[in-house]
């Protein structure tokens, strides 16, 4: 296991821990994070390590950005998946954003069933594709995290699993 991989584990975890308690994800774990990640691959790799440590943040930034813009996530995820991007680099951090998608999806269903909300859940995604289709794809107040009643998923464990799975087959 190298310094990076022990780095974005414990970011990871930190995150998935504050996720899990108070449904926040702090600016400083994630922004102290990117930075140590910037100054780490700049001291150890020069400016390429810099570079594709800021190709690796904007990457991670870039993939979850929209959903956020959705309001389909908070920020806190999508500061998250930037800084493990910073840390694990610009390829790396796109194979974690789609085992996350993966992961949270599998999670999400079993959170939905764990609350009794999975059909709700099945008619909101319809709701919103048929929304999307007729009036362009823009949020959704009724079934987006301003306004959604049904059960939340602490997204920054999908990050992590999507984080762990990505090291593991590399």
């Amino acid at each position: 296991m190298t310094a990076t991989h022990l780095a974005v584990l414990v970011l990871v975890a930190a995150a998935a821990g504050f996720d899990i308690r108070s449904r926040r994800i702090p600016n400083v774990l994630t922004f102290g994070a990117a930075a140590a990640a910037l100054v780490f691959h700049a001291v150890s790799g020069g400016s390429s390590g810099a570079a594709a440590s800021a190709a690796g943040w904007a990457i991670g930034l870039a993939l979850f950005f929209p959903i956020f813009a959705l309001r389909g996530m908070g920020a806190g995820d999508v500061k998250l998946l930037a800084a493990v991007g910073a840390w694990l680099g610009p390829v790396a951090v796109i194979w974690v954003a789609l085992l996350t998608a993966v992961s949270g999806g599998v999670l999400a269903v079993v959170v939905a069933v764990a609350h009794g909300y999975l059909a709700t859940a099945v008619q909101n995604i319809r709701l919103l594709l048929t929304h999307w289709r007729v009036n362009g794809v823009r949020p959704v107040r009724e079934i987006s995290l301003d306004g959604a009643a049904g059960p939340r998923l602490a997204y920054a464990v999908p990050i992590s699993l999507g984080t762990v799975m990505t090291l593991w087959l590399s």
